[in-house]
């Protein structure tokens, strides 16, 4: 079974995202794991690969960008990132652990099925690696991210999972809020679910009378209780939910059964 080091200042942690090598997020995450001793080696697409979801690159080439011996770019996905990082640059001393972000925004409900962040997480449970993910939350005003909440946090979150035994194909997903001061407190929950709406797109007019379009993000709701990690994220809680990679819908099995075989 997949285990988190019982303890971070032996422990070696490979650190991934999908903002890149230079975003601020993996910068912050890599300082947070540093400090509690344990040795790092980044290894990040070059670019912000956001939304990449769980793709793997067999098309082209894969090339890196050596920074130093701990920090590589990848030009390429997240989930080329944990393969390079834990089959090649760590070879012959694999990772105790795989951390992955800090993500600019929240990864919640739905946002998972997209998330470059999260695909890191689950490329390293594929290849038998316990796996953390971690967001930070925009908040409704988005704009610059305050870090020192996940700067204080992120290693007691880690401390607090320390030792423990992860089911198989399981991984863990973390998200901090955006509050001004505190958060209410750390909470388990499983992931939620965003309501469908006919407003995800944004059509929009170019100089020259041409039509394009953004994708928007999820509504910002007001939700009031903690029943999944999306209603949590913004009640103030840092959520924790652990994600299991088998997608099979259980609850179905024995109807589907009864229809194929009948």
């Amino acid at each position: 079974m997949p285990r988190i080091p019982a303890d971070f200042s032996t422990a070696r942690i490979l650190i991934s995202n999908d903002d890149g090598i230079h975003s601020q997020g993996i910068k912050t995450l890599e300082e947070c794991i540093s400090d509690m001793g344990a040795k790092t080696w980044v290894v990040a697409p070059e670019f912000e690969q956001s939304a990449a979801g769980h793709s793997l690159t067999i098309h082209t080439p894969l090339r890196i960008h050596k920074y130093d011996d701990n920090h590589v770019s990848v030009f390429g996905t997240p989930t080329d990132c944990t393969v390079m990082g834990i089959q090649h640059i760590m070879r012959d001393n694999p990772p105790d652990l795989l951390v992955s972000g800090i993500n600019h925004g929240k990864n919640t409900g739905d946002d998972v099925t997209y998330s470059g962040t999260i695909a890191a997480a689950i490329e390293a449970t594929i290849l038998g690696c316990p796996a953390v993910a971690f967001s930070q939350h925009f908040g409704e005003e988005r704009g610059n991210i305050d870090w020192d909440i996940a700067r204080k946090h992120i290693p007691k979150v880690l401390l607090a999972l320390a030792g423990m035994e992860l089911s198989p194909q399981t991984l863990i997903n973390v998200n901090i809020p955006r509050v001004s001061d505190e958060p209410k407190g750390m909470i388990v929950v499983p992931q939620g679910h965003y309501e469908v709406t006919k407003d995800d797109l944004m059509e929009c007019i170019d100089p020259r009378g041409k039509s394009y379009f953004w994708i928007k993000p999820p509504p910002v709701v007001n939700y009031h209780g903690i029943a999944d990690d999306s209603s949590a994220l913004a009640d103030g809680y840092i959520t924790i939910t652990p994600l299991s990679l088998n997608l099979t819908s259980w609850n179905m099995l024995d109807n589907l059964h009864t229809r194929i075989q009948s």
